[in-house]
C-alpha cells in the first residue's frame, strides 16, 4: 500500500506544482506562442519579438486576452502532470523491486520517462491542441473548449500527436537529469528511515530551481526546432492564410519546409530565447513546489488513508 500511497503523493505534488507554475507564467506563455506560431510573408512579419504580442495586447485594451484559454491549459497541464508523475513514479519503483537494484540507471531512467511521457501525451492531446488554438487566435476572439475543438474534425483534435511523442524525449531528459542529480544530492544528507510511513527527504527550494532551470534548459536548446513545429501545426488559423498554406504547415515535414523556405535556418530557432524562459521558469517552478509540498502532500495522504481505515472499521464492527 505504501508503494501505491508514495506514488500517488508524487503525482498529486507534481499536478500542483505544474498548475500554480503555469497559471503564474500564462501570460509570458502566450506571448511566446503568438511569437512562434507567426511565419514571415514577402520577408515581413507582425512581431519582431514577443514585447510585440504584449505592447499590442495594451495598446488594444485586450490585456486579460493573455490569459485567454488558461482553464484548458490548466485542466490540460494538471492532469498531464498528474498521469506523467504517477506513472513515472510507478513504473520507477516497479523497475527497482523487480530487478533488486538500489538504484536506477540513466538509460532505465530514460526508458520509464520516455514510456510515461507517451502515454500521458496520447491522452491529453485534445486539450493540449485546445490550448494552443486558443492562445494563439487573435486577441479579443478566442473561443471555449468545445467550440474550439467542435469547428475541426476529430482527427484535428489531434493535431502535432506525432511531434508530441517525439518532444516527450524533452521531459524525459529534463526528468531524468534532474532525478540523478537529485539522488545524489540527497544521498548525502539522507536519514535512516526504518518506518514504511516515513516522509522521504526533500530537496531544498534553491537547489530544485537551480536544478530544474539547468536540466530543463539544454533539454529545450535540442528540441527546439521541433517545439516551434508543433506550435504552427496546433496554432488556430489566420484569416491571411490561404488554403495552401494552412496545409503546408499541418504537418511536420510541411511545417519545417514552410519555415526554411521563408525564414531560413534561424527560423528554425525563432523564439527560443522567450521559450527558454518560459520553459525553465515553469519547470523550476514546478520542481521546486513540488518539492515544497511533496511532504505535505504525505501527510495529508496518509490522514485520508487512516480516516478512510478507520471509517471502514466501524462499519464492520457495526
Amino acid at each position: 500500500m505504501a508503494f501505491n500511497m508514495e506514488s500517488l503523493a508524487e503525482a498529486t505534488s507534481g499536478a500542483i506544482g505544474s498548475l500554480l507554475s503555469t497559471t503564474i507564467l500564462y501570460p509570458l506563455d502566450t506571448c511566446k506562442s503568438k511569437y512562434q506560431a507567426e511565419l514571415q510573408v514577402h520577408g515581413r512579419a507582425k512581431y519582431r519579438n514577443t514585447l510585440d504580442v504584449l505592447l499590442e495586447a495594451i495598446s488594444s485594451r485586450q490585456v486579460l486576452s493573455l490569459y485567454q484559454g488558461l482553464g484548458t491549459k490548466n485542466v490540460q497541464s494538471f492532469v498531464s502532470s498528474f498521469i506523467y508523475f504517477y506513472g513515472y513514479d510507478f513504473f520507477k519503483k516497479l523497475y527497482l523491486k523487480k530487478s533488486g537494484f538500489k538504484s536506477i540507471g540513466t538509460r532505465a531512467n530514460l526508458i520509464i520517462a520516455v514510456v510515461a511521457g507517451a502515454f500521458t501525451v496520447i491522452i491529453t492531446q485534445p486539450l493540449d491542441t485546445a490550448s494552443s488554438r486558443m492562445q494563439t487566435s487573435d486577441f479579443g476572439k478566442s473561443k471555449g473548449f468545445w467550440k474550439t475543438l467542435s469547428e475541426g474534425t476529430w482527427n484535428e483534435a489531434f493535431d502535432g500527436l506525432g511531434i508530441s511523442i517525439i518532444l516527450t524525449s524533452n521531459p524525459a531528459i529534463q526528468y531524468t537529469a534532474f532525478d540523478q542529480f537529485k539522488q545524489r544530492i540527497l544521498k548525502k544528507k539522507m536519514k535512516s528511515n526504518r518506518g514504511v510511513e516515513s516522509s522521504p527527504e526533500s530537496l531544498s527550494a534553491f537547489s530544485a530551481f537551480v536544478l530544474g532551470a539547468v536540466s530543463k534548459c539544454f533539454a529545450t536548446c535540442i528540441t527546439y526546432p521541433l517545439i516551434r513545429c508543433k506550435v504552427m501545426i496546433q496554432s488556430a488559423e489566420s484569416e491571411a492564410e490561404d488554403e495552401a498554406e494552412l496545409k503546408a504547415r499541418k504537418t511536420i515535414s510541411g511545417s519545417l519546409h514552410a519555415i526554411w523556405k521563408k525564414e531560413g535556418l534561424m527560423g528554425f530557432f525563432k523564439g527560443l530565447q522567450p521559450q527558454i524562459l518560459k520553459t525553465v521558469l515553469s519547470s523550476a517552478l514546478l520542481l521546486m513546489i513540488k518539492e515544497k509540498i511533496s511532504k505535505t502532500t504525505w501527510v495529508l495522504l496518509l490522514a485520508v488513508r487512516r480516516y478512510l481505515f478507520l471509517t471502514r472499521a466501524r462499519l464492520k464492527s457495526s
